[in-house]
């Protein structure tokens, strides 16, 4: 028998995790500035280091404020030059007082049958995809961590609110290991290719 309650679903887990957490600002931060932008990456760093090593780069923030292994994200704002986002991961390379990092990515996603009886040269090809009537715009964030943790954020364009981004481990599994390959002992090859925390 009805009794006339209404069940109510489940109030959401507060995240915790330092990684989440700072995977949610960094998202919540590049959304501020709309669509149509640019790969942006950001190092995460532990915020006490930065309390400790940066004066005056967190002046908002008092020691006793910062739980233990918060997370800042750093934006880089000199990626290196590259027309492909592997091959400018492949070019990155993280001091040690790095503790991991995150990329936002925009993209374009269409139905299997769009990519039938596409044009041979590849910018014809992408500009057929872009013009589709059923694309959909989405952003990526992947946020990982040395250790190899990761999370994914992805926001549609079509429901642009912060209380509709998903995450999950497995959204973008590729530039989950694009973005852990940074931390990659091959990576010190190249000391030139460095990218500054800071």
């Amino acid at each position: 028998m009805h009794d006339g309650c209404v069940s109510t679903p489940p109030a959401p887990r507060p995240v915790t995790d330092p990684l989440s957490i700072v995977a949610l600002e960094t998202e919540r931060h590049v959304a501020g500035a709309g669509w149509d932008q640019p790969v942006r990456l950001f190092a995460l760093v532990e915020t006490s280091h930065l309390l400790r090593h940066e004066p005056g780069f967190l002046d908002a923030l008092a020691p006793h404020d910062v739980a233990p292994g918060a997370l800042t994200a750093v934006e880089q704002d000199d990626l290196p030059a590259s027309g492909h986002l592997e091959s400018m991961l492949a070019q990155v390379m993280w001091p040690d007082t790095v503790a991991g990092a995150a990329i936002a990515v925009e993209r374009i996603v269409v139905p299997p049958t769009a990519e039938r009886n596409l044009p041979r040269n590849a910018d014809d090809a992408i500009a057929t995809l872009a013009s589709h009537p059923d694309r959909k715009d989405v952003r990526l964030l992947v946020a990982v961590l040395r250790d190899g943790s990761a999370t994914c954020l992805l926001r549609q364009r079509d429901h642009d609110r912060d209380d509709r981004v998903a995450q999950g481990e497995d959204i973008a599994p590729g530039l989950v290991h694009g973005l852990l390959s940074t931390f990659a002992p091959a990576a010190e090859t190249d000391p030139d290719s460095a990218a500054d925390p800071a």
